[in-house]
Order: C-alpha cells, then structure tokens, then sequence
C-alpha cells in the first residue's frame, strides 16, 4: 500500500520551481513519487512507507522554497 503526504508550498512560481522541488524531494530515501503544482502551492509525496516530514521540509528548503504539512 502507497503512503502518501501532502505539503503547502510558498514561493513557487513557474515549472523550474516545480522541477527544483521536485529533484530535491525525489533525494529522498523511499520516496517513490513527487506531485508538485506552482499553481495551487501543493506537493504530494508517494512511497511505501511513510516518509519523513522533517526530510521533506528540509529537501524543499534546499530547494529555496518553504513548505508545511497540509
């Protein structure tokens, strides 16, 4: 069974900053799948197990956005 996350974006504007989220989140250890939409600030995370919230926030970080548990 998928596990899936859901997360509020801010800053996102465009498909490089989907991209850019979306490469760090991926980094992460068991995550399977990355849904990213600058246009509604959303980020879904897929895997099998449920994945880390602090290592999402933090791969977002990195990526020069802020994020939050939706």
């Amino acid at each position: 069974m998928m596990a899936t996350t859901e997360f509020q974006v801010t800053g996102m504007t465009c498909g490089h900053c989907e991209m850019s989220v979306r490469e760090e989140v991926s980094k992460i250890s068991g995550v399977e799948g990355v849904e990213v939409s600058a246009k509604t600030g959303s980020l879904t995370v897929s895997s099998a197990a449920p994945v880390d919230t602090a290592a999402v926030l933090a791969a977002v970080d990195e990526a020069g956005y802020q994020a939050v548990p939706a």
